[in-house]
């Protein structure tokens, strides 16, 4: 596909000054992701696509694997425009899967396996899927959905499926007493029996090419905005989003190595961590779960040269020693998204990457759901303190005043709007809501409206300040808490802040803050004094929290972002019983 159709006045590009050797427009393939990715392997065939707990899947087993899941779900009834529901961590068959239904015409429907019944029935309903995929492990949930939700078919899968005989039988072991499967369940399909009744299939005939701008993936919203929504995903939002990424990546990063720690169910893990390397002939190494130990002796055995995740990975990371002595020099980028990098933690972290070798330091981006995942990075050649980078090939970024389609001048806070080809089809079955973040503007451009406050500079370089939503308006002053929050955390002894709004009779909202401390700092009245008298220094006076509770760990939500709505409703029933 021809980049034209996404040009622009120059003048209405002012990063293009800063943008060095990237390339700003790019020709983007007119293919299915399943196309997309086989095209990939007929070139690259027997380099490594995935990597699994110290196992490798070179490009023709994923090809392989694709199929027998595509005729899999053939054989089950599955057929073009269906909606199949996958709950399931960073596994290879969450890969398989995906393609598959792609291969077939069918949509995959990505939901965190975390998520609680109510909410899996939730999903399930708004997009109307009868079958389920799952972990073994993860059966007793399922169970319940069943008592709820009329479901089809729930196929159900083990981390141990894809490992070998030995470390098979060594997981199954360890795993066995999660692993409660009812064998009775009428709706059960165990993945064997799954890939079994695919082996009477011939998919040559049934293989559908879908087109670049029919859902692919639906990917649910973060919810911290509202109601969680269905976001319908093209083919061609995830094959920009690979080629993007890797223009801005700077050099050829085929053959390349990412670690794959964000969730296949996020925009962020599935568009970045695994169909980008896929796209462009590199390695996803997938891991199902975060700890900051394991994901240390990841990172020493598998030497990654790409990392991304969001500012709590990179935070753990610090605060604990796991890569003592471990020379970082093979890292050629690390990315961090998926919620906002304090200025504090993007220091800390840079030192941490200098003093273990990298030549490299974090670059943040910043996306939504709503356009995959990353949609403006930090440039590879010069970095501006509190930037979120700039727009990636293709993509424009304009600033509008709130509730309006009109831009503002530069370095003024509004709305922050872009547009582009990885800008989603829309959300499913919400049509007032498609109005009001898909709107036309002047220009006859269809522009998304993230719901986040930010501005641009005259260089182009964009600064995220706080979605609109989350501000706390105090006697009249708006106050983002965001900002408050990079102040805290430059307190020596901090480790991390979440400022919230507490509802008040007479200011509508005051100012609380929770804080965890560095290791080795002890809570007590003296120096929650000493961070009191810190603030007022940096602080205006009506910003000022009224309050400082300290805390072991702040709640995350399913993406490891900071939950600053948990802590609102206990600072607001507290409050409200006293």
């Amino acid at each position: 596909m021809e980049a034209k159709q996404f040009n622009m006045p120059e003048k209405d590009a002012p990063w293009l000054r800063c943008y060095g050797d990237v390339p700003f427009h790019l020709d983007y393939p007119e293919l299915s992701i399943s196309d997309a990715v086989f095209a990939t392997a007929e070139r690259e065939k027997d380099f490594a696509a995935l990597s699994f707990m110290g196992k490798l899947f070179s490009y023709s087993t994923l090809v392989d694997r694709i199929n027998a899941a595509a005729a899999g779900f053939i054989a089950m009834g599955v057929k073009r425009g269906d909606i199949v529901t996958i709950c399931m961590p960073n596994v290879p068959q969450a890969v398989y899967l995906l393609y598959a239904l792609n291969r077939i015409g069918a949509v995959a429907s990505m939901i965190h396996p975390l998520s609680a019944v109510r909410e899996i029935v939730y999903y399930l309903k708004e997009v109307n899927s009868r079958i389920l995929v799952t972990l073994d492990q993860f059966y007793g949930k399922a169970a319940e959905v069943e008592k709820e939700y009329e479901l089809d078919h729930v196929i159900i899968t083990s981390a141990a499926d894809e490992l070998g005989f030995v470390k098979s039988t060594a997981f199954k072991i360890m795993n066995a007493k999660k692993n409660g499967v009812n064998k009775h369940d009428p709706k059960l399909v165990l993945w064997n029996s799954f890939i079994k009744a695919g082996r009477k299939i011939d998919i040559t005939d049934k293989i559908v090419h879908m087109g670049a701008r029919d859902v692919a993936v639906i990917l649910f919203s973060g919810g911290t905005t509202g109601v969680t929504k269905a976001i319908q995903l093209s083919s061609l939002n995830f094959n920009s989003l690979g080629l993007q990424t890797a223009a801005m990546c700077h050099g050829d990063i085929r053959h390349t190595r990412m670690l794959a720690a964000m969730p296949i169910f996020h925009g962020f893990g599935l568009g970045v961590c695994i169909h980008t390397m896929l796209e462009i002939g590199g390695t996803s190494i997938l891991v199902p779960q975060f700890n900051p130990k394991s994901y240390a002796e990841l990172i020493k055995t598998e030497k990654p040269n790409f990392i991304a995740g969001v500012p709590t990975l990179f935070e753990a990371i610090t605060r604990n020693p796991y890569l003592d002595g471990e020379k970082l020099d093979y890292l050629r980028g690390v990315f961090s998204g998926g919620d906002s990098l304090s200025i504090e933690l993007k220091k800390k972290f840079d030192a941490f990457l200098e003093a273990h070798g990298a030549v490299v330091h974090v670059r943040e981006g910043y996306g939504t759901t709503e356009c995959v995942t990353a949609s403006c990075l930090t440039p590879y050649n010069q970095e501006r303190e509190g930037s979120i980078g700039l727009p990636y090939p293709d993509t424009y970024y304009t600033i509008c005043a709130v509730g309006t389609n009109n831009t503002v001048p530069y370095g003024e806070l509004g709305e922050i709007c872009l547009r582009g080809p990885s800008v989603m089809i829309g959300y499913l079955n919400h049509d007032e809501e498609n109005a009001n973040t898909l709107r036309t503007h002047e220009d006859g451009n269809v522009w998304l409206h993230t719901g986040d406050l930010g501005y641009m500079d005259e260089d182009g370089f964009i600064y995220f300040k706080q979605r609109i939503k989350r501000m706390i308006v105090t006697s009249g002053y708006n106050v983002y808490p965001s900002q408050l929050e990079n102040i805290i955390d430059a307190h020596e002894s901090v480790q991390m802040s979440c400022v919230i709004g507490v509802k008040d009779p007479y200011k509508m909202q005051k100012v609380k803050a929770y804080i965890v401390l560095k290791a080795g700092c002890t809570p007590s009245p003296a120096l929650k004094q000493d961070i009191l008298e810190y603030c007022k220094k940096h602080i205006a006076k009506y910003a000022m929290p009224y309050d400082i509770e300290f805390r072991e760990e702040l709640p995350k939500t399913l993406v490891g972002k900071i939950a600053y709505t948990v802590l609102e409703k206990e600072a607001n029933a507290e409050d409200a019983a006293a």
